[in-house]
């Protein structure tokens, strides 16, 4: 997973970018009680915005340590292809040119984190590994 660094060091900073900062200008609480509370998550929603964000910074020193990555991705790509789903999708594909707050970027995190678990691809080898 050594081969990895230069793509862990990229994720980290990402999930980094996407937390940290929304913890500071009230985000995390806006996402929480505005957004999740109003779909139904009520009176959840704040804890489950806080448990990404919170989840995004383990991640990303997980990642940079190079420890417990598997679930460290594994949690965060769930995280992303929820995301997809409950706030993305109904924008489509694009983050900006064609459209605005698209899945792309989403979809990329994704395979980037799939790159990061199993750096030699996944074969019959890898599957049987996991059974």
């Amino acid at each position: 997973m050594k081969s990895t660094f230069l793509l862990r060091f990229a994720v980290a900073v990402i999930l980094i970018m996407h937390s940290v900062p929304g913890m500071f200008n009230n985000g995390v609480n806006d996402f929480g009680n505005l957004y999740l509370n109003t779909i139904g998550f009520a009176p959840f929603g704040l804890a489950i915005a806080w448990s990404i964000k919170l989840s995004h910074v383990a991640a990303a020193l997980l990642l940079l340590l190079n420890k417990y990555v598997k679930p460290a991705a594994i949690i965060t790509i769930l995280i992303l292809v929820v995301g997809i789903f409950m706030v993305h999708l109904p924008d489509g594909w694009y983050v900006v040119g064609g459209g605005r707050n698209g899945v792309e970027f989403n979809f990329l995190l994704i395979f980037v984190l799939l790159v990061i678990m199993y750096p030699n691809g996944i074969t019959k080898k890898t599957v049987a590994s996991h059974s």
